[in-house]
């Protein structure tokens, strides 16, 4: 069968090349991908991005199963119009993806069916929002109502930093941040104590199958220094996440949210991905929940997926994700951005990508923000590349992805040398 992938990410990356592994596959369309996937001969480009356009192009091809990638052909409302069409297609409905494509619905949604998340109040006026942080003081965070490419959030210690925030998503949006309907709001949210952990799972409307755990690090230097960014790199499993949280996360935030989702008549189909922050006591709350899986977390959970992709996504679509269990690779996988010069706040686009290592079974450079430019690959993001790799548990891994990332090479390139720091002192 014919397969279409929707984005141009290092996550689409990933998904594609995990798709293209299946036997039922004999062909996967990537719209519009990447410099990464344009050298993959395995995969095929497609420079359409307009949601009727696709959907048109989709009918006219042939295509079986289409998977969505980012959460902005989500928030417009694809899913919605392939199914119109009778097309099957792996993700959530514009509705449900208000989830992640509105802060003030998940936030008020989780308060409802009693779903463990921070305090929090919403704003729309910079004047309260400021006068709200100055009454209750920091560490703080502050969050754009609608879609930022991952950078809507400011985890500020400071007064001045959660200033600083409100007039960079109120007043100026110097983050870019996509509005919802009635112009610019932020969510104010209680500060958390504890680790973090990415908890992905795949649903279909009733029945729901998790992925391998995954933590992601969000900080652009290392130790955890420096301003949030989309993600510097993932590592799985997470052992952060024991299997008592695993079992409190399932119990307490996934299948409440897919129970709530159904009573409100907003059935959730597609991967929902909720960010945990794990307590020392183990307790669990949900940070955020976003309707895709996470970028740069994708990478090395396809790297251990051992099951047909295609068969899994297809089960999604025909709610059998009770019969499906999933095999995973007992080893570690590990995935370093490698990002551009600026980035978070401005990328430097257009630079030259001088040297890639050839790609491995069980290590693989996913590209994100590439472009194929004289048949040279250039940047054209700010996360660029993701050099992933398996090993025999963590450090093992982190060591291979390292020697990945000494073969690659263009002007600017930043990356964290301490990926997978956490797991390996634990």
């Amino acid at each position: 069968m014919k397969v279409l992938v929707i984005g141009g990410g290092g996550r689409e990356h990933a998904l594609a090349w995990k798709l293209k592994a299946s036997p039922r596959v004999e062909q996967v369309f990537v719209a519009p991908g990447n410099g990464g996937t344009a050298l993959d001969a395995g995969l095929t480009n497609l420079a359409v991005t307009d949601v009727v356009a696709l959907r048109e192009w989709a009918q006219a091809n042939g295509i079986a199963l289409t998977v969505v990638g980012p959460e902005a052909p989500l928030a417009a409302g694809v899913v919605d119009e392939f199914r119109a069409h009778g097309l099957r297609i792996f993700g959530p409905t514009q509705a449900a993806a208000q989830l992640e494509s509105s802060k003030a619905f998940s936030k008020a949604f989780m308060q409802r069916h009693g779903i463990p998340t921070a305090a929090y109040e919403t704003f729309s006026d910079p004047v309260q929002a400021h006068a709200y942080v100055d009454q209750v003081g920091a560490p703080i965070v502050v969050k754009a109502d609608g879609l930022a490419a991952g950078k809507g959030v400011v985890v500020a210690m400071s007064l001045a930093e959660a200033h600083e925030a409100i007039d960079f998503m109120l007043v100026d949006n110097t983050l870019g941040v996509t509005h919802n309907q009635g112009g610019a709001r932020v969510v104010i949210e209680s500060f958390l104590q504890g680790e973090e952990a990415s908890f992905i799972v795949l649903c279909d409307g009733k029945n729901v199958t998790a992925l391998a755990t995954s933590q992601d690090h969000k900080r652009l230097l290392d130790a955890d220094q420096g301003p949030n960014t989309g993600g510097m790199g993932a590592y799985s499993p997470a052992p952060v996440v024991t299997p008592e949280v695993h079992q409190r996360a399932m119990d307490q935030i996934i299948l409440p949210t897919i129970r709530g989702m159904e009573a409100d008549g907003i059935p959730f189909t597609g991967f929902l991905y909720a960010g945990l922050m794990i307590a020392p006591d183990g307790s669990v709350k949900t940070l955020e929940f976003n309707c895709r899986m996470g970028d740069p977390e994708t990478q090395p959970i396809m790297m251990r997926l051992q099951s047909d992709l295609a068969e899994v996504l297809l089960a999604g679509t025909e709610q059998r994700l009770d019969q499906i269990s999933l095999e995973w690779d007992e080893r570690c996988a590990l995935g370093v951005v490698l990002a551009a010069a600026g980035y978070p706040m401005s990328p430097r686009k257009g630079d030259v990508i001088s040297a890639l290592p050839v790609d491995r079974d069980d290590a693989v450079v996913f590209h994100a923000g590439t472009t194929m430019q004289d048949g040279q690959v250039v940047t054209s993001g700010g996360r660029v590349l993701c050099a992933t790799a398996l090993g025999q548990g963590v450090a093992d891994a982190q060591r291979r992805a390292y020697e990945l990332v000494a073969g690659v090479a263009f002007d600017g390139m930043q990356f964290r040398r301490d990926i997978g720091y956490r797991a390996i002192e634990k």
